[in-house]
């Protein structure tokens, strides 16, 4: 007697007609037509099921913050940072842990699992940090946070922002974080991310760098991050976000740049909502979109994760918490429409944020956690199509939140009366 099965699923691997049967937390078998019975029972009916979706890079802090102290009129990250710094100094930890429940709650309604939050250490009161750390503890019985304790200001830039992001990792943040670009000389970054790699590997903790985000060709600072990940053997631990100016870089550069990258074993972030709304800002036309150069970093073997970054903040006034929103805009920006291409955006969406992100025990195999999405889908590249629905979302074996299905309504006389917009449309593959 199983706890719960899961009968007649799709799998992302291209399985078709597969049960799942879980027992307490975790997931028994899984194979066609188990014959066992259970104490529930889920008919996926020919749907989509996906382990839950992982977001290896957002701003927990901010999130649901747009509007204070007014709108980023401008859309540009440097406003978006300028309305960060007036807004931080009213920040309280009551609302920036109600803020942070309320985004949370939406995003597990679809199908969120993870998520990696970079929490600004440029304050010294260092409140953002004490809110994403209770709220850590809050979720954790329905949601893996991780906290990078994030220089919004600059590393060396920011008064006090050596010493404030000592005490971030002293209070518990999990990962290290920077900003190169953002210190306020090329020098200045190279030296940060000098020292945060080697304040890393003394402390044992992960690196997460916000690196490059910018249209200038000629920053440096990713093949720093490589260069110093390699010094410090922190090789498969290191994550290098956004990474934006790599779309702006001369081909021959890139050409030594990723083998570097694949010598460092670096998981690489994009973030395609935030990239293309923010990069390119000093362009007329042709206007460059700004994300980094998906495609070859993937087919160099890389491990490539998509993150969404922002969402109703002063830097995106966009965003509804689903993964498949990123991975949908992925899909034109990158300009990969192949029923391939498509698999891969989903399994960066998934399986390669929890890559990215060192969770164990993640995935669709015996053994692994019981944390499970049925989609309104018949496989990724519908669930990427349609944004689907999650009908259930299944945490450690539990149904934690369902959604009806979408189905339109049509009163034509002598048409379909009910529409699926996941049946029937797309051809078989």
């Amino acid at each position: 007697m199983f706890d719960l099965i899961l009968r007649h699923a799709n799998l992302p691997d291209g399985r078709r007609d597969i049960d799942i049967a879980i027992s307490g937390t975790r997931i028994a078998a899984i194979e066609p037509a188990i014959t066992a019975e259970a104490r529930e029972v889920i008919d996926a009916t020919g749907r989509l099921v996906s382990p839950q979706f992982c977001d290896p890079h957002f701003h927990m802090d901010a999130t649901l913050s747009l509007g204070l102290p007014r709108m980023n009129r401008s859309g540009t990250l440097l406003e978006g940072i300028a309305l960060w710094g007036e807004l931080r100094p009213s920040l309280t930890r009551e609302a920036l842990v109600q803020r942070a429940l309320k985004y949370i709650d939406l995003a597990v309604t679809q199908g969120m699992g993870a998520i990696r939050t970079h929490v600004d250490t440029s304050d010294p009161r260092l409140v953002t940090v004490e809110a994403m750390l209770e709220v850590r503890d809050l979720v954790k019985p329905y949601l893996d946070l991780q906290v990078v304790a994030f220089p919004q200001d600059g590393y060396f830039r920011a008064k006090d922002g050596v010493a404030s992001l000592a005490r971030a990792l002293d209070m518990g943040c999990d990962i290290v974080g920077g900003i190169p670009h953002f210190e306020r000389t090329m020098e200045a970054g190279r030296a940060s991310v000098e020292a945060l790699c080697r304040l890393a590997a003394d402390r044992g903790l992960p690196v997460d760098m916000h690196c490059d985000e910018t249209d200038d060709p000629l920053s440096r600072h990713v093949e720093t991050l490589a260069s110093e990940t390699i010094r410090h053997g922190l090789q498969g631990r290191v994550a290098g976000s956004h990474l934006t100016s790599m779309h702006s870089m001369d081909n021959y550069y890139v050409s030594k740049l990723i083998p570097l990258m694949v010598e460092a074993r670096m998981n690489v972030i994009p973030n395609p909502l935030i990239n293309i709304m923010l990069q390119g800002r000093h362009d007329t036309y042709p206007k460059r979109r700004g994300m980094t150069r998906v495609r070859e970093l993937m087919a160099a073997g890389l491990n490539v994760s998509f993150g969404h970054d922002c969402v109703m903040d002063p830097w995106y006034a966009m965003g509804s918490g689903d993964m498949l929103e990123v991975g949908h805009m992925a899909i034109h920006v990158a300009q990969m429409g192949s029923l391939a291409d498509k698999s891969a955006i989903f399994d960066a969406l998934t399986v390669n944020s929890a890559r990215t992100m060192g969770l164990e025990d993640y995935g669709l195999h015996k053994g692994c956690k019981a944390d499970l999405v049925v989609l309104q889908a018949r496989d990724p590249a519908e669930a990427l199509r349609l944004k689907a629905v999650k009908l259930h979302v299944i945490r450690r074996g539990r149904v934690i939140a369902r959604t009806a299905p979408r189905i339109g309504e049509l009163m034509i006389p002598g048409r379909e009366a009910l529409i699926d917009p996941g049946q029937g449309f797309a051809p078989e593959y």
